[in-house]
């Protein structure tokens, strides 16, 4: 299923760019004829009437008929001309090329005058197709039952910059981009040891898009590799576009609110998953990188946590997990006071309350999900509009509408405010699909406090925290190291302990080395002067 990318200049049938066949196509190999002309019509007749489709006959060194097949827009059409046909059409200094037979004449083409790194032997008329639809150049010659597929594909991508969905601080600027290439690169750019591992596959009927796999050979787990490769090889699908794609068809609870496939646009996020023993999953075509496996507590951590220090971290990571908290479920348990238990509100608090509720026409629990419905139908609309709108939109619905809602008596200024405080409590949560699940469990959980008040608040609680416990991904526990304890996972769960404290890898995801920090370093080095003796210390 699986295939190493070529990395010799020349290697028989094993194309540059298709390295394995579609997961779940189920296509038989077309051997090459040897013939030219059924070669040209066989593409033509595959690949229909395409405008862009560029067919170049010549003659290898001014003897030989051949013909390039390529599309011109998905390569750079200089080097093509400079690096592929030029040599082609000249005859390498000193050599007889009378003495070269058709049979052997790409063999020797490829090792003796092409001036391109990225060269193989193919002998499928699909794989041909395949490697021409990605962007590389195939070079035939009449009476050769072999052509040369030529890694040529070079697509314009932007440019590599800072991701718009993780903003950080302190830290690296880099994000990922559509193309696979960069993005593989950007992880050897920060993980260069000889262990990482890159496994390439493809997926989808019509798309075929590269999926690459990147693990740690001598860190994750057999086990965690063979099942990420058994559920991958499962997909059959006709198009992968994204990595959404995957991760809707790998996770283990498809129907559960929660996540349980971490992605991201960061390269240093990555590595740092790998060096813990997970598993990245790319995709060409998206700038989103799958982590497998993952448990509940990531999608509250934020890279700035690990690159300033401990102290000021587990602070912010303390009021990142109050916002959470508050995002869940303070607008249920406003609704429970104020139906079922106005006693214990405040008896001056209580009078300024009940003032602000004087004029609303319907019950606590009404105004709240009519507040909670109109935040998230005004979210929706300034994600969708245009940058340039989005943000006069929003403190437009803030503020106005806002303002005259409260005026005219359909919401309390009260209500107004939790709501508010509710939803800065979720924009506080870093994983925006951790966010998203807890905006919709409010919901459930308005209700039952509209309800049966601050019991149904409780009932809905034990049940995402049942729920919660039920929950695996790959086979881990999602609420570890929590629940089953781990003390070396705890040191990075509620807070961010020292980096000399966490020596070892998290249990939980069984890497084959768990040490991370050498023992001997105990903790950081004694404070020095510049003489290097400790400060307090004689001559």
């Amino acid at each position: 299923m699986f295939g190493r990318r070529n990395t010799h200049r020349h290697s028989k049938n094993r194309p540059p760019s298709a390295s394995s066949q579609p997961s779940g196509a189920g296509d038989h190999a077309q051997p090459l004829s040897g013939r030219l002309d059924e070669l040209i019509a066989g593409v033509e007749r595959t690949l229909g009437i395409d405008t862009t489709l560029m067919i170049r006959r010549f003659r290898i060194f001014g003897v030989f008929p051949a013909a390039m097949f390529y599309f011109p827009n998905m390569l750079d059409q200089t080097a093509l001309n400079e690096t592929i046909l030029k040599p082609a059409m000249s005859a390498p200094p000193g050599a007889d090329t009378a003495e070269w037979s058709p049979r052997l004449l790409l063999d020797r083409l490829a090792a003796e005058a092409l001036w391109h790194s990225e060269c193989a032997e193919a002998a499928d008329f699909k794989v041909l197709i395949d490697a021409m639809l990605r962007g590389d150049t195939v070079l035939a010659a009449d009476g050769s039952k072999t052509a040369l597929v030529i890694g040529t594909r070079q697509i314009d991508k932007r440019g590599i910059d800072q991701p718009g969905t993780e903003q950080v601080i302190r830290g690296p600027r880099e994000g990922f981009v559509e193309p696979l290439g960069p993005n593989l690169a950007l992880i050897r750019y920060r993980l260069q040891a000889p262990e990482l591992r890159m496994r390439e596959m493809t997926i989808g009927r019509r798309t075929r898009s590269k999926v690459v796999i990147c693990y740690m050979e001598d860190l994750t787990n057999p086990d965690l590799l063979a099942e990420v490769d058994r559920r991958l090889g499962a997909i059959d699908i006709d198009a992968v576009l994204d990595s959404g794609y995957l991760e809707q068809f790998i996770e283990d609870n498809q129907w559960s609110p929660f996540p349980q496939v971490q992605y991201t646009e960061r390269p240093d996020k990555v590595v740092a998953n790998l060096l813990e023993g997970r598993i990245a999953i790319l995709v060409d075509g998206s700038p989103m990188a799958l982590i497998v496996p993952t448990v509940f507590n990531q999608f509250y951590q934020a890279v700035e946590d690990y690159t300033e220090r401990f102290l000021q971290m587990s602070a912010i990571r303390m009021a990142r997990l109050v916002a959470l908290v508050f995002s869940l479920v303070f607008p249920s348990i406003y609704v429970s006071i104020i139906s079922f238990n106005p006693e214990l509100i405040p008896t001056e608090f209580a009078v300024a309350v009940a003032g602000g509720r004087a004029g609303v026409p319907w019950p606590a629990v009404i105004e709240v999900l009519i507040i909670e419905i109109s935040m998230e139908v005004l979210r929706e609309a300034t994600i969708r509009l245009p940058q340039q709108v989005g943000g006069a939109l929003s403190i437009v619905g803030v503020l106005v509408i806002g303002q005259a809602a409260v005026a005219a008596g359909f919401a309390s200024p009260i209500s107004v405010v939790i709501i508010a405080l509710t939803t800065i409590g979720s924009f506080a949560t870093p994983a925006y699909n951790a966010a998203l699940a807890l905006r919709l469990l409010r919901f459930p959980l308005i209700i039952l406090a509209g309800i049966f008040g601050l019991y149904g608040v409780m009932i809905g609680l034990i049940l995402i925290a049942n729920h919660l416990l039920s929950l695996k991904s790959f086979g881990v526990p999602y609420l570890s190291p929590l629940v089953p304890v781990n003390a070396e996972g705890m040191k990075d769960l509620l807070i961010r302990g020292p980096l000399w404290w966490m020596k070892r890898r998290p249990s939980f995801l069984r890497p084959q080395e768990d040490t991370r920090i050498s023992p001997e370093m105990k903790e950081p080095p004694e404070d020095k002067n510049s003489l290097g003796q400790p400060r307090g210390g004689g001559s």
